[in-house]
């Protein structure tokens, strides 16, 4: 944590507690506090004692240690051109939350992270897609950077793109809210996917969230993607387009769609290749009429069709091995936690609160009995 002066804790007390939408009053209420008083810390013009500060993180809903963390410069950006006014959405203070919390795990220092793989797409000389040409283009660029084959169905995404330096978060946010969110850290990145969605569309989401991440948009938050329009949003249409030749490589799907139509008719064929690249019909159906591989009318029977427990067993349908559902948190980034929780450099209880509630006390690994010349090591 920096060493901060007054002016600076103060203006950072003052930003948390307008984006969750405290007056001074409210905050000085909650805190036992004149507003005269929180008018003063946040100008600068009274230090906070220690004990004041921490009840004054407890009412915004912050740790304490945030008001000392330098934030993520992407961060920082958004936050300018929002307006200090601005209250944050539930999306923008969650990808805040996750990408202090990547920043600080990745400031101990531990390999597991894996951000260093961010390298290889600074390296990578991507420029932003001008056509859908550029967009299916991007896509097998893509699937190189995270040592894919061209045809390969991407069974586990998050753990592909994490290959690449994106950490994927998912958490349910309801559906009147936004499918994802892309912030770039000092290395690498995060993403949040809304889990509310199905299967299918988180992993679209995901997909059209790497897309901003390898062209290196410093923080996007995307609504209803795949249904943005060429005319009025061509990046995020493209990018759309980016994320379904990502999920159905081309080469793939022309391949194969005529061959299992032959063998299960439409919505057999449709089922089955649904379920190997794991999409959902829509995107499926979307997919092969901008390959030419269906008209309207087909695909629009394709975008209808449900598949049932019958045609899983019946065709001994894959199982999808990842989900993004409910709240999940990126294997590189459990890795870690894990790995300092077994040296002792964090908390049991600050490992429970970065694993977001997705391990219990008995899930974490017990601490290993020193060897005595460690201890005397470790006091001196």
């Amino acid at each position: 944590m920096a060493d901060i002066d007054a002016r600076t804790l103060g203006e950072r007390i003052r930003d948390a507690r307008k984006r969750v939408d405290l007056s001074q009053d409210d905050l000085g209420k909650a805190v036992g506090l004149e507003r005269t008083v929180v008018n003063k810390i946040e100008s600068g013009g009274r230090k906070v004692t220690a004990l004041e500060l921490s009840d004054i993180a407890a009412a915004i809903g912050v740790r304490m240690s945030t008001f000392f963390e330098e934030p993520v410069p992407a961060l920082v950006a958004h936050r300018s051109s929002q307006g200090l006014d601005t209250t944050d959405s539930k999306i923008d203070a969650l990808l805040a939350e996750f990408a202090g919390e990547v920043e600080f795990v990745a400031s101990l220092g531990v390999d597991e992270l894996g951000l260093d793989a961010a390298a290889a797409v600074a390296q990578a000389g991507i420029t932003r897609p001008t056509t859908t040409t550029e967009a299916e283009a991007l896509a097998g660029r893509a699937r190189e950077l995270m040592d894919l084959t061209p045809e390969e169905p991407i069974r586990r995404l998050s753990e592909s793109v994490a290959g690449v330096g994106l950490l994927a978060f998912s958490r349910d946010l309801g559906k009147d809210t936004a499918d994802a969110g892309t912030i770039l850290l000092r290395r690498g990145g995060v993403s949040l996917v809304n889990s509310h969605m199905k299967v299918g569309r988180r992993r679209l989401a995901l997909g059209h969230e790497l897309g901003h991440y390898l062209i290196a948009d410093d923080y996007t938050v995307d609504w209803r993607v795949a249904d943005h329009s060429d005319q009025v949003v061509p990046m995020e249409s493209r990018l759309d387009r980016f994320a379904r030749a990502l999920l159905l490589p081309r080469t793939a799907v022309e391949r194969k769609w005529s061959e299992k139509v032959s063998d299960s008719g439409v919505r057999g064929a449709a089922i089955r290749m649904a379920s190997e690249f794991r999409v959902d019909m829509a995107t499926l159906a979307t997919r092969l009429k901008e390959l030419g591989l269906a008209d309207g009318g087909t695909a629009n029977s394709v975008r209808e069709y449900r598949t049932t427990k019958a045609d899983i067993v019946e065709m001994n349908l894959n199982v999808p091995l990842e989900s993004l559902g409910g709240t999940t948190v990126p294997r590189p980034f459990t890795l870690a936690v894990l790995r300092l929780v077994r040296d002792e450099r964090i908390s049991r209880e600050r490992a429970l609160d970065l694993l977001q509630g997705t391990f219990d006390e008995v899930d974490l690994p017990e601490i290993r009995d020193r060897r005595p010349d460690e201890i005397w090591k470790f006091v001196s």
